[in-house]
């Protein structure tokens, strides 16, 4: 008889707007930024072991302790250590290095599973708490969906959209070290924090406030990443930007017929890869 096994989906996000706001005592960024959940996912799948383990299927990911999802899986244990281990397989589909927010969601999906299967009884706050302690966008998974995100991503806020629209995810095989942008960045170009009314007044949403401050560090450094937002703004898309510090760019489309003709731009550039369109 095989063991219990659980296959759970760990979906990425996108930073609509981001901006920085400061520089805390801690050497962290304080932040103002739209969290978007989109179906983008990577896949973990929990089987019932004698012991912890951690496989997947890129090489490139290192699955001992510096993993975010070990180090979730140990934070868990702690509250539990007398409960069943697990095997943890994790299939990647969300880009490493792409702005997504791959491994955040990868450790919220540990927390969320283990919190339930070993009965911990965690409310959302606690995990929350727990999660901000693993990494800056790792709470926001908890709750997923629509938020905003202020301090270092981990103050949030739910919203409601007041508009629906498609995401075209373009994303360049161009690592973006988050550390190194944030060091490059010039702290006398912070902004105050948005008004977040001020962007969906009236009942739409005012795409020509949203912007992304890593875009003044990352474009002149890899100015290939900055030729993907001038070719979706041409393309006709309502707002492109950088997602969190990149390396993926983002357009937005009124409706799946536009974005499909905008990522007929990119399908035969071996240079990029593009990904799934997102309602």
């Amino acid at each position: 008889m095989s063991n219990p096994s659980f296959s759970i989906r760990s979906n990425a996000k996108v930073n609509l707007c981001l901006r920085i706001t400061d520089r805390l005592e801690n050497g962290y960024h304080s932040i103002s930024s739209l969290f978007q959940e989109i179906d983008l996912h990577d896949t973990l799948t929990f089987t019932e072991a004698n012991d912890f383990s951690l496989t997947s299927n890129d090489t490139s990911i290192p699955c001992d302790s510096r993993n975010l999802c070990s180090i979730a899986y140990q934070k868990m244990k702690s509250l539990a250590p007398d409960s069943n281990d697990w095997h943890i397989h994790l299939k990647k589909r969300i880009p490493v290095g792409a702005g997504l927010g791959g491994g955040s969601s990868n450790a919220a999906t540990v927390l969320k599973f283990l919190n339930y299967h070993w009965d911990i009884q965690q409310n959302q706050s606690e995990l929350i708490q727990i999660a901000s302690q693993i990494g800056a966008d790792v709470a926001f998974y908890i709750r997923g969906g629509t938020q905003l995100a202020e301090g270092i991503g981990d103050i949030l806020s739910p919203l409601n959209l007041p508009e629906t629209f498609v995401l075209l995810l373009i994303f360049p095989p161009t690592y973006i070290s988050t550390p190194w942008a944030y060091q490059q960045f010039n702290l006398t170009k912070r902004k105050t924090g948005y008004k977040f009314r001020d962007l969906f007044e009236s009942g739409r949403i005012h795409w020509e406030l949203f912007e992304n401050q890593f875009e003044s560090v990352v474009f002149p450094a890899y100015p290939e990443i900055g030729a993907i937002k001038s070719q979706l703004q041409q393309a006709g898309a309502i707002y492109a930007g950088l997602s969190g510090s990149g390396s993926t760019v983002f357009g937005t489309f009124i409706n799946r017929h536009e974005a499909e003709i905008a990522r007929q731009l990119f399908i035969n550039d071996a240079s990029f890869i593009s990904l799934p369109i997102i309602q």
